[in-house]
């Protein structure tokens, strides 16, 4: 049996993953109580987290500076507690996460290898340049995008696609949240 592979990310409406130099604060300050639940909600299941190591040093920095409100959020908590894999060639263990691991190698690899080994779901939150080399060797099963109702063309970094293969996406869900928030989960195929 093969474990599903989700690649979870945050969006601005065009396209970039976190707010850059702008004001915004955490979700571009666009949050709920839907949005809240619904994250803890996905976060309940057993599953494995999959993080690159620069998203896994900008989430314990995050969190070790604690400045944003939104890092203290049951689901972040929740997300924390969960087993996580981190894909790297330059981290060491012991890992600051309570139960995370190194591995060492080529990502598309590694996951390839824990899809065939792994008994819950992966989830990947982040983890831009890693998830659009696992997209391209066909090993994300789904693309989550919380789309957040915001245009931060000046402001906006870490652009979510940028650079990645052209894909065919099947919408299998979607949903609305506090009004404004939309989450589109998608099945991609690489194009051509």
């Amino acid at each position: 049996m093969t474990a599903t592979y989700t690649f979870d990310v945050f969006s601005s409406l065009d396209g970039y993953g976190t707010a850059g130099s702008g004001d915004w604060g955490g979700y571009w300050g666009k949050q709920g109580p839907e949005l809240l639940d619904h994250r803890l909600d996905l976060y309940a299941a057993e599953q494995r987290m999959v993080f690159g190591a620069n998203t896994y040093r900008a989430f314990t920095q995050i969190l070790a500076d604690a400045t944003e409100e939104s890092v203290r959020d049951p689901w972040v908590t929740r997300m924390r507690s969960l087993p996580a894999t981190v894909v790297s060639t330059t981290l060491e263990g012991p890992l600051d996460w309570p139960d995370a691991t190194v591995v060492s190698g080529d990502a598309v690899d590694v996951v390839a290898r824990l899809k065939q080994e792994s008994d819950v779901p992966l989830r990947s939150h982040g983890s831009l340049s890693m998830n659009r080399a696992l997209m391209a060797a066909g090993l994300v099963d789904r693309v989550q995008v919380t789309i957040f109702p915001v245009i931060t063309g000046r402001t906006g970094s870490d652009p979510i696609f940028r650079g990645a293969a052209d894909f065919d996406l099947e919408l299998i869900e979607s949903r609305t949240l506090d009004g404004n928030i939309q989450e589109l989960v998608y099945r991609p195929t690489l194009h051509g």
